[in-house]
Parts: structure tokens; C-alpha cells; sequence
């Protein structure tokens, strides 16, 4: 059976709609006549629609995943990450959000940082196993008490949250274009601080649990990654996008021993403070969903599953807050 006789279409029409993915740079012909063929580019794999949660209910070592870090991902993923009515959607967001924001008096604006910083550190470190509450982490931001029936670890992570948006929110000229790399070590600093966690750029492989991917070992390359990703955040074709990439490429490269994926959503929102743009709390986002839709981009490349979750928690954050 024929792919056209699969598909219950004609190879015409076949024809055409490759000729397409061709065109948006999705696919590449290979071969002639009767060995022609056609191959996904990066940007096809960027782009693949993914059911995220059926995917990774695949065991790991049963999904076809690529196991080893690509480094030509950064710059594909410069291009046409959001179509030109999700751009008019973030932009009115944004617009929105910004004239809320200028117009709170300093009493407010004050509260609504306090809240959002709550808020950010709760579910961030929810994302990472911790079990403290939304009600836990505001007593213990504001009061500094822990919680019972929690570890100190614990706290920490989420006081160590505090202290790294705090510094990401008062420096954000350290990453208007291109972030510097010793910005990026101090926001991993300030997370890891005294949770037996080494500073700086690792030099040592790492595992990560539930994927065959494994980052770059190799202290060299991964500092080499790490400045493609910070030449890649410059330039972005807009803000959205440079926010998206430092927040999977930091995730993708794992440069630290741990607390990277922290580091990627405060380096993100980093990059969004820098440009005038909504920071991100993550407040309504399903942690389950975070975490399968970072393993589709680690395995499979496609960024459609995360995008969707920045779509939606970046609108969500400028409705809900009001941070000057």
C-alpha cells in the first residue's frame, strides 16, 4: 500500500502539501526519481506536534529519543517560534499589563512583588519535589518560619527563590542583550546556596532521570553551549523568544551540577524583566506537564509542548500581576 492509498489522498495532493514543508524550511527533499525521499530539517523537529503526556508514558528506553546534545538547536529555534497572531496576543498582554502596572500606586506595587515572589518560589521549587504548600511558603517568606512536617532543605530552596528574583529584578541590565555568564552563575548561585551543591560550570557528566539523554560532559563544550545560547538570546527576533530560549537551553545543556532547570526559569525571567515583558510565576502550571513537555524537548527537539505551557503562563502572569 502506497502512502497516498494510506492517507486516502492523491499523490498530487501528496505532493503538494511537501512541497509546503519544503518551502517553511520544515522538511528537505533527498534523493532522485525513485529514491527520492524527504528528511525532517531542525526546524520540522522544533515544530512537530507532540502529545507530550503519551509520549512520555513510553518507557524511556522504548521511545525513540535522541540521546546526545545537539548544538545547532539554539539557532533554529531563532525563527518562527510564535506565529504572528500569538506575537499580537503576547504584545496586547503586555501593553495591558504594563499600564496596570505603571498605574498602581508604590504601596500596591510593593505587595504585588511580595506576592508574585511567594507565588514564584512555591511553585518553582513544586516543580522540583518540594512539598511545602502555597500557604507554608507565604508564612515562611514573610515570617520566616518553616514549616512543620517539612526539611530544612526545604526552606531553603524556596528562601534561596527569593533571594535569586530579587537579584534578577534589581540587575536587569545584566541581561538586556546578551546575559552575561557571571549573571547566570550568580542567579545558580543564590539557588543552590548551602544545599550541598558545587558553584559554577560543571566539569562532570550528569544523568537525568526518566530520559536516555545525556547533556555535554565536557567542561569546554558546555561553556561553548552555553555562550551559543547566550548569542542566540541576543539575538532573537523578540523578546518571547529570547525568553524561551534561555529558559530550554539552560535545561537542555544542564551546565551545573544541579539546579538548572531553577536557573532556567529565573534566567528567563531575567531576560523578560530586561525587556520590559510579563515575569512568570508558574503559579497555574501542572507540574507533571512542565516536566513531559522538557523531556519531549530533550528527546524529540519539538518545542511545541512548551511553548504552549510559556503561551499560556505568560498570559496567565499578565493578568494576574502588576510588578513595575
Amino acid at each position: 500500500m502506497t502512502v497516498a492509498e494510506a492517507l486516502s489522498v492523491s499523490i498530487a495532493t501528496i505532493k503538494r502539501d511537501m512541497g509546503v514543508l519544503v518551502s517553511a524550511g520544515y522538511v528537505r527533499s533527498t534523493g532522485k526519481g525513485r529514491g527520492a525521499g524527504y528528511v525532517l530539517t531542525k526546524g520540522g523537529e522544533l515544530f512537530t506536534p507532540i502529545d507530550a503526556h503519551a509520549y512520555c508514558a513510553e518507557e524511556p528506553d522504548k521511545r525513540n529519543a535522541y540521546a546526545r546534545f545537539d548544538g545547532d538547536l539554539f539557532a533554529a529555534v531563532l525563527d518562527n517560534v510564535f506565529a504572528t497572531e500569538d506575537l499580537a496576543q503576547l504584545d496586547k498582554a503586555t501593553e495591558q499589563y504594563t499600564a496596570r502596572a505603571l498605574g498602581a500606586p508604590e504601596i500596591i506595587a510593593k505587595k504585588e512583588l511580595e506576592r508574585f515572589i511567594i507565588e514564584l518560589s512555591w511553585k518553582s521549587s513544586r516543580i522540583e519535589g518540594n512539598t511545602y504548600t502555597l500557604l507554608d511558603t507565604e508564612r515562611l517568606i514573610r515570617e520566616g518560619i518553616e514549616g512543620a512536617g517539612h526539611t530544612h532543605a526545604e526552606a531553603v530552596m524556596i528562601l534561596n527563590h527569593k533571594k535569586a528574583f530579587e537579584f534578577v529584578y534589581t540587575h536587569r541590565d545584566l541581561f538586556v542583550e546578551t546575559p552575561k555568564l557571571a549573571a547566570i552563575e550568580e542567579i545558580h548561585r543564590l539557588l543552590v546556596a548551602d544545599l550541598k551543591v558545587s558553584g559554577g560550570v560543571r566539569a562532570h557528566g550528569v544523568g537525568i532521570t526518566g530520559t536516555p539523554y545525556r547533556p555535554l560532559d565536557n567542561q569546554f563544550q558546555i561553556r561553548e553551549a552555553l555562550d551559543a545560547l547566550r548569542d542566540a538570546i541576543e539575538k532573537a527576533h523578540n523578546h518571547y523568544t529570547a525568553a524561551l530560549i534561555a529558559l530550554l537551553g539552560i535545561s537542555y545543556i544542564q551546565p551545573f551540577g544541579d539546579g538548572n532547570k531553577r536557573t532556567a526559569r529565573l534566567l528567563a525571567n531575567a531576560v523578560l524583566l530586561a525587556r520590559a515583558c510579563v515575569p512568570l510565576s508558574y503559579r497555574s502550571v501542572d507540574e507533571i506537564a512542565y516536566r513531559e513537555a522538557t523531556l519531549v524537548f530533550y528527546e524529540t527537539h519539538s518545542i511545541v509542548p512548551f511553548k504552549e505551557i510559556f503561551m499560556a503562563q505568560y498570559l496567565f502572569a499578565a493578568e494576574q500581576y502588576g510588578l513595575r
